[in-house]
């Protein structure tokens, strides 16, 4: 779940030196064995001005750094998990955008901090192990709603659609569970099996089997999302929210929307055809199988591997990307990406809405994913609406750290 709207930004960037992280302390001894406070800073760097770095954190704070002849400078690579191949640069070779790990002496009152290393990553760099991280996880991705979790078996099921999808966990996977109020990677937090609980979104990346059923990950993303249907009773574009009566409930909510916030809209025979497909999951689609169910006429299959738009519908569906044999088994995002963007300024008085939105309170979220032209998808099964939905989570969001891959 870019996520302005970016690729999808959910694998994780393994560069142990530019973890996210805030400043900490760290000892620095000098020669005479005293150990004077050092500073590590963490960020992008805002400004260049000689010798002078500004660097702007994850969280927004700023830091203004000074590098001296005794400064060390190293260029490392996306996707390093230490400092072994790390090359020496110079101070003329980083740029603004560039992500920076400094560890520097902590300044007096009023004056800078002065860099005792600095430890760079290129901004295209990271840009293309983010598009090779992101091609990946379109092609060897799944996801879905958690049904169970067997730590002893080291398998969790989750249900996207009408498909079960079991996933096998080995003690090699990385798992990362995002924050309950956030919709960016760059705030999802090392996690682990235990944490992931039924009910939970969530996505995985590894090899699958050739059905397309099982797959052993990887890397697990989870995170548990609010999942709204409902209609529009308002819509408040200076505000970037709209005002929706949750079905469920029958109480209306506030939902904000965000640059990182995903809006499309089903073309109606899209949406028919997704409804009848929950309806009746063993029914052919009407082109005999072959094609995505209920996809706009003349809508070619995207070639395996194949970036997307990020963000929204990144699940095991039954429909999407072509599997073995001409037979549909891959993620119904690779079919819903191609839907159309919809704009605050076209949604209207009584539209029905899906969207995928944080916890919030019950009063208020922020969305995730909104869906437009549902009103078919709202007359299937409920279960059947709801995992598939469920699902369509962004995994990341367009503010994820630079730090962060993306899949």
């Amino acid at each position: 779940m870019r996520f302005g709207k970016t690729a999808i930004r959910l694998g994780v960037l393994s560069c142990l030196v530019l973890a996210c992280c805030t400043p900490v302390i760290l000892p620095a001894q000098t020669p005479g064995g005293a150990s004077p406070q050092a500073v590590r800073i963490v960020g992008t760097v805002a400004t260049i001005d000689g010798n002078t770095l500004t660097i702007k954190s994850d969280a927004g704070a700023t830091t203004t750094v000074n590098a001296t002849d005794s400064t060390r400078v190293l260029r490392a690579e996306p996707g390093a998990k230490s400092l072994a191949d790390a090359t020496p640069a110079q101070m003329s070779d980083i740029a603004v955008g560039d992500r920076v790990l400094v560890s520097a002496t902590a300044g007096d009152a009023g004056r800078p901090a002065s860099a005792i290393r600095i430890i760079a990553m290129k901004q295209g760099d990271i840009a293309q192990k983010q598009k090779a991280e992101q091609a990946d996880w379109q092609r060897r991705g799944t996801g879905g709603l958690v049904k169970t979790v067997d730590p002893a078996a080291s398998v969790i099921t989750v249900v996207a659609g009408s498909r079960t999808i079991v996933i096998h966990v080995t003690p090699k996977t990385i798992y990362r569970r995002y924050d309950s109020s956030s919709i960016r990677f760059a705030d999802a937090k090392p996690s682990s099996l235990d944490q992931i609980h039924p009910g939970d979104q969530l996505r995985a990346r590894g090899d699958r089997s050739a059905d397309g059923s099982e797959l052993t990950a990887e890397e697990v993303v989870a995170g548990n999302f609010r999942n709204i249907a409902g209609t529009v009773v308002s819509v408040d574009e200076s505000a970037n929210s709209l005002t929706v009566t949750d079905l469920a409930t029958k109480k209306t909510v506030v939902i904000h929307i965000t640059a990182d916030s995903q809006m499309h809209k089903l073309p109606a025979e899209m949406a028919q055809g997704l409804a009848a497909r929950m309806k009746n999951p063993n029914a052919t689609p009407p082109n005999g199988g072959s094609g995505s169910a209920g996809a706009p006429a003349g809508a070619a299959s995207p070639a395996a591997g194949q970036p997307q738009q990020a963000g929204a519908w990144k699940q095991g569906a039954g429909t999407g990307a072509g599997g073995p044999g001409g037979q549909r088994s891959g993620d119904l995002s690779q079919m819903l990406q191609r839907t159309p963007a919809v704009q605050l300024s076209e949604l209207h008085k009584g539209d029905a809405v899906m969207i995928v939105a944080t916890q919030g309170t019950p009063e208020a979220a922020t969305a995730v994913t909104l869906l437009a032209g549902v009103e078919p998808i709202l007359t299937a099964p409920s279960s059947a609406s709801q995992s598939m939905f469920s699902a369509s989570w962004n995994l990341g969001g367009g503010g994820a750290s630079e730090s962060a891959g993306t899949p």
